[in-house]
């Protein structure tokens, strides 16, 4: 009797390839020495056991609001033997509860575009009620500068987005800043990153 073939869940996207190194080398110096890590949106799962791997002294919480995500998350866990990453969490910033009550810092990679503003405001929010004091949060991702698109290609990115969802689209760098004050979280001086990205790095005051 033949046995069925082993699905393989872990889900693949390139663009987590591209950028991961050049997240990690900027978390090396703004991430805690030991501690837990909550990833919101952590998506398919790569750069979460990426950074564990690098990162080993660090615990890892990723979290995904969608069901196939957390399936790769695990499959990905799976894959590797890591022991510092625990099972994802089902989180949808805008719920509450999120399941995790405290968190040395938070990292958010690609999701502040590709969600409602709403979404943003909450996850500042969050950052506000688990990060201790001089807890980071870490957000990497497009920004409009003073209004204006930092290249044509993230014009038309933009584009491409709102067209998906009129709520969604390339944030202004600004805005994004003055919720996380709000929030009491300073920004630190941004960094570019490659491909027309930035990393903003905040500390809960």
């Amino acid at each position: 009797m033949t046995q069925p073939a082993h699905t393989d869940l872990r889900e693949r996207s390139p663009s987590a390839e591209r950028n991961r190194e050049p997240i990690l080398a900027v978390l090396q110096q703004v991430l805690p020495r030991a501690g837990t890590v909550l990833e919101i949106a952590s998506g398919t799962g790569q750069h979460t056991l990426h950074f564990a791997a690098a990162l080993s002294a660090l615990d890892w919480q990723p979290s995904d609001p969608e069901a196939a995500a957390r399936a790769s998350i695990d499959a990905w866990i799976a894959h590797s033997g890591l022991t510092n990453v625990r099972a994802p969490l089902d989180i949808d910033v805008r719920r509450q509860p999120w399941g995790i009550d405290a968190a040395d810092a938070m990292v958010c990679i690609n999701m502040v575009h590709i969600s409602p503003w709403a979404a943003s405001q909450a996850l500042f929010d969050g950052a506000r009620r688990i990060l201790p004091g001089g807890g980071v949060l870490y957000l990497y991702g497009p920004y409009r500068r003073g209004g204006a698109h930092t290249a044509p290609s993230n014009e038309m990115f933009d584009q491409q987005l709102r067209s998906r969802n009129p709520e969604w689209g390339v944030r202004d760098m600004e805005a994004v800043q003055q919720l996380g004050a709000a929030a009491g979280l300073s920004c630190d001086e941004p960094l570019a990153m490659p491909a027309n990205n930035f990393s903003l790095v905040f500390r809960k005051r």
